[in-house]
Formats: structure tokens, sequence, C-alpha cells
């Protein structure tokens, strides 16, 4: 796996799976660039990311990826300092298509060649908003609160030098740096989900949905904040959505919220637990939930918490949740290197199906119907391993006797729980989750079991991480029981 940046502010960093064209999203430093307003309407999945013109290309990019010029290498000495990932919930490893441009399961932050942030300066109050100097000025960031039909305060946004911003949101305007679409829960592999158009049409994800604003002088400092601004450098707030002003500053929130949760106690460990979700404003306020999704009332100021990322906040955006995982915690993590290793051990033990006596086979991916007689089988309710065989199929039924200790109930098909982030520990994959049958360690499996993410307007659910299917039954994970190294 190679982590990919130009080093420029005019790219976005991206991560490429091995062997994979990559993809040349732009976010053209704010600076000099000018809208691109032809892209609006630009599809999700630009086929040819790399035809757009490079703004402003820097005499000494460098590149690392596969069949890349070699002439570059010598900039390895200085690798891009990283502030941390951005990893979609429900996506092992990768899309469904294939990632591409700014539309990936993953999105890595590093540190920009010239400061990309923006800071708030100046408010005041005006009459029409729409024809106010600094909206129509498309050099010129602010932020538009419409108060009534004939009053807005509009508060101006200046360069700041310190921090970068990296915006999140279903869009393909350029100013989005990672581009978000509705998670399908079981899509991820080979799942029917419905086709991409039909899902964008109803979205609930906001097209400028967030911003997040690291710290250029401390890489491990990074702040969320609600909503994102536009091509024309704008971000409004209309007259429906949730507003205030106090002691002379105004805020907001957007329709469907930007919510996080931060973890309790250090994720990467395995100690942690999961917290209390909020909602954070425009300003970077936090705040307890309203009473649901988009309400009209704020809930209330969270004192003891702020909008700072930890490793491990998780990132509702309301249709996707992504998981912010900082380079200091993914430094202590496993790679996928590591997780490949796992179940190669575990495949070097030959795993036998107590059954039909045949070696079994963990697959790193969802197998093919060739591997499907080494395919390893769970059963959910006793965590038994076995092949695939007839034996104590009960008729008209799902569910199946287990010829180990005769409990009935689902089988599924056993597959590696492999995207790295969701870890919060190393260690053999021993438990399971149920019902899709991702393998994980004991104390990520236990982890994810607990923690509640929003689904449709006012309900949570327990969801694997690695497809998102929510969890069935109690505790909703299973301790898988091997019979290997019979030899």
């Amino acid at each position: 796996m190679v982590i990919r940046s130009d080093g420029g502010s005019s790219e976005s960093p991206l991560l490429v799976e091995e062997g994979e064209a990559v993809g040349q999203p732009h976010s053209p430093h704010l600076k000099h660039s000018h809208p691109h307003v032809g892209h609006a309407h630009q599809p999700h999945h630009h086929p040819h990311p790399q035809s757009h013109p490079h703004p402003h290309p820097h005499p000494h990019s460098h590149v690392h990826g596969h069949g890349h010029h070699g002439q570059h290498h010598h900039d390895k000495a200085k690798p891009p300092v990283k502030y941390g990932e951005l990893v979609i919930l429900g996506y092992n490893g990768f899309l469904p298509p294939g990632d591409r441009g700014r539309r990936r399961s993953k999105f890595v932050l590093v540190k920009r060649q010239t400061a990309s942030g923006v800071k708030r300066s100046k408010h005041y109050v005006v009459k029409t908003p729409h024809s106010s100097k600094a909206i129509l000025d498309t050099t010129q960031h602010s932020i538009s609160y419409t108060l009534t039909r004939t009053q807005a305060v509009i508060v101006e946004y200046n360069e700041d030098e310190d921090t970068d911003m990296f915006q999140i949101g279903r869009s393909s305007e350029t100013p989005i740096d990672f581009v978000v679409m509705d998670t399908c829960p079981g899509g991820a592999e080979g799942g029917s989900a419905p086709s991409s158009e039909g899902r964008v049409a109803q979205s609930t994800i906001s097209r400028f949905a967030c911003r997040i604003l690291a710290d250029r002088t401390d890489p491990r400092t990074a702040r969320i904040y609600a909503a994102g601004f536009d091509s024309s450098r704008n971000i409004f707030l209309g007259e429906k959505a949730t507003k205030w002003q106090e002691n002379r500053e105004i805020d907001g929130l957007t329709t469907n919220g930007v919510l996080i949760m931060h973890p309790r106690g250090q994720f990467c460990g395995g100690e942690a637990e999961c917290g209390l979700w909020r909602e954070v404003s425009v300003g970077g306020g936090v705040f307890s939930l309203r009473e649901s999704r988009s309400a009209q009332q704020k809930g209330c100021v969270v004192e003891d918490e702020n909008n700072e990322l930890q490793d491990g906040t998780l990132i509702d955006l309301c249709g996707a949740t992504l998981l912010w995982r900082s380079a200091e915690g993914l430094a202590k993590s496993p790679t996928k290197h590591d997780l490949e290793e796992l179940v190669d051990a575990i495949n070097a033990g030959r795993p036998q199906c107590p059954v039909g006596l045949n070696t079994l086979v963990i697959p790193r991916k969802a197998a093919t119907d060739s591997a499907q007689q080494h395919q390893p089988y769970v059963y959910l309710k006793c965590g038994h391993v076995q092949g695939h065989h007839d034996w104590g199929q009960e008729k008209d039924k799902v569910t199946r006797r287990c010829p180990m200790c005769l409990v009935a109930g689902p089988i599924v098909k056993l597959c590696m729980g492999i995207e790295p982030a969701f870890y919060v520990d190393s260690g053999p994959p021993t438990y399971a989750f149920s019902p899709c049958g991702h393998m994980a360690t004991e104390k990520t499996v236990k982890y994810w079991a607990h923690v509640a993410i929003p689904h449709g307007t006012n309900g949570f659910d327990a969801v694997c991480p690695f497809c998102a299917v929510p969890l069935e039954g109690t505790p909703g994970y299973v301790k898988l029981i091997f019979q290997d190294n019979v030899d």
C-alpha cells in the first residue's frame, strides 16, 4: 500500500491499493485558484481525473507509486507529514467499484505544500445576502447566516498560514477533497447495491458536509466543523437552518447535522469505550443531540468536550459514518500486511472441516465459487468453524444443526476483516461478527459491538465496521472454534 502525495496544496493525498491506477483529484490552492463552476454536475466517478489542467504544478512535486517516474525517489528522505486518515465504515479496505479519484474507502490527510486554512475575521449585517460584496467575491471565504428575508449576518474568513483545510461531502466540485456517498450495508463485497444514480438522488449526505482544519505546527491537532465552502467559497445557512447569536458571535447547525463521538480512553490498545454522540456546529461548537436529526431546536452546549478529533473519533454525515485515525494511533495499529500474515498463520495450521475432513482456507476477500470447497463457515450460535456440507440442514429452514454440538442456528461464510483502521489492538482474529462473518480480534469485535451508529433520523444500530451490516442477536458476535493443527 502506497501513500502518494505531490506535497502540493493542489492535490489531495491519496491512498493507493497495490497495482492500481492513481487518480489526481485537485483542490486548487485557495489563494490563486478560480472557482470551477463547471464541475457542479460532474459525475462522481470522473473517468479521467488526470485530465484536469493542474492549476499550479510545483516544480519539485514528487509522486510515490507503481510505475511513476523513478527520478523522484531522492525525495523519499522527507516523507510528507501525515495528520491522519478518514476511513468510511462499511468498506473492508476498498470501494466496490474500486477506489478512484476523490472517491475511495479512505482518505489520507497530509500537510500541504502551502497552507490552505482559513480563520474567522469580521462579521456584519446585510439586507440582501446573495448580492453582497463578500458573497459575490469568489476569492473571499464567507459564511452567510440568513435571519429573515431582509436580514443576514455575513462572517468573512481570511487565509490562515497555520492550518490546512480539508473538505468532505457528496459534491464532486473541486473544493471537496474527499467525496463520500451513502453507504449501502453489505454492498462492499458483492452485495446487490442499488445503482449509484438512484442512491444519489435521495442522499441525505450534504454536498458540502464538513471541513477539517489541521494544525501545521502541531500536526496532532485537527478540528472538525459542520458545512464546507462551495466553489464560490461560500457557506449559506438559509432561513430555516437552526442558528443563534451569543456574545455578538453567530453560529448554526446544518440541516441533517454533523455528529461526532469521541472514544473514552485510548482507542488503540483495546481499553476504550465509546462515548456519547454530539453535534458539531458550523463554528465548531459541541452540543447534545437534537430531538431528531433535523429538529429546529439545537441541543445544549457540552462544556467538557470540543471539536478536536481524537484517535478513534467517529463522524456521522447522515448516510455515511467516518472513523478518524490519528497518525500516532495508526503507527501503533496493525498494518494490512500484519493482518494478511495472521490469515496465513491460521491457514498454515491447516484447519479442517470436522465433517468433510477437507482443509479450510480463510479468504482475504469474499471468495469466488471456485474456492467454495475450501471456504470456511461459522455456526453463529456456537462458533464451530466447518466447511460447506449438507449435514444438519433442517427441512424448509435456514438454520442448520451443528454436527459438533447439535446446536441449531444460522451459518455464514467467514471472511477476514482486512481494513486495519478498524482494529483497536493487534492479535489473532479469534472472533467474528454476527450475522456477516467478518473476523477480527476479540477486543476489536467487542468494541464495535458496543458502538451505536446513527441510522435514519433518530435510530442507532451496532454494525460491523467492515460491511456496515447491523449486528444481530446478543452479543452480536461469536468466538471462533477451529479444528486445526490436527496433523
